[in-house]
């Protein structure tokens, strides 16, 4: 079992009164911990842009400018969970579509908040039987197995799109997949043999040869978006140009 690490959130309302109760959550729940506290949509898009990955961002939706719902068909890939906090009830349906994990109507009391937080936990958390088998360093294998339903699974190293880190594990990902690794982002750099697995994020590992396009410090690679971390972008554009 993973130690729980508390999920970095950002709290985006344009009313105070609400941000500050909703910081106040925050602060009694020990899972999470606040990055962010934002008065519009705008701001908020900007931010998360422009930042690294949040895990939770707790969301009204009548906002100016950019609504709580427009925002999240805006958001960066891989998106963070989403728990939309309102005045309203009118909104379920349409914002359930959007595949939030949470639906919140004010005044929300810590009981209900804290259910909401632990729904977001439990979907973060790995599937205890998703293991996987590392090639040794220096190893020419191409391949790793995975461990799923109690059997290995043998996956190619070139199905995988990239691979972020989440707490003390792994995620390596794929056009169809996501499977679970036990070893830091870190560990993972130190032991891939293929040059064209690069850091180009603290969070995340990518595989150049699966790069689809880059725009804005943004990397498209099948259905997702990575971010180029500011402190990698010039190793990484100079790399780009020699493949």
């Amino acid at each position: 079992m993973l130690p729980a690490l508390p999920l970095t959130c950002a709290v985006i309302d344009d009313n105070e009164m609400n941000r500050l109760t909703l910081e106040h959550l925050v602060e009694l729940t020990e899972s999470l911990t606040l990055v962010a506290s934002l008065a519009d949509g705008v701001q908020a898009l900007n931010f998360l842009r422009t930042h690294p990955p949040v895990d939770l961002l707790l969301l009204d939706i009548e906002m100016p400018h950019l609504s709580g719902l427009d925002l999240v068909r805006a958001l960066p890939q891989p998106a963070p969970a989403i728990v939309l906090v309102t005045s309203h009830r009118d909104f379920a349906v349409e914002a359930f579509a959007l595949h939030v994990a949470d639906y919140l109507v004010k005044p929300v009391d810590f009981a209900r908040f804290h259910q909401a937080v632990a729904r977001v936990v439990a979907r973060r958390s790995p599937p205890p039987e998703a293991t996987a088998v590392l090639p040794a360093p220096g190893s020419p294998d191409q391949h790793l197995f995975v461990k799923v339903n109690n059997k290995l699974v043998r996956l190619n190293f070139g199905d995988v799109l990239f691979i972020e880190a989440m707490s003390t594990y792994s995620v390596l990902v794929t056009a169809a997949q996501k499977h679970i690794v036990y070893a830091t982002l870190k560990a993972l750099e130190e032991r891939l043999p293929f040059a064209h697995f690069q850091r180009v994020h603290r969070s995340y590992i990518v595989n150049t040869q699966r790069i689809e396009a880059v725009e804005d410090n943004t990397l498209r690679l099948g259905p997702y978006e990575v971010p180029v971390g500011k402190s990698y972008q010039e190793e990484f554009y100079r790399s780009l140009r020699n493949l």
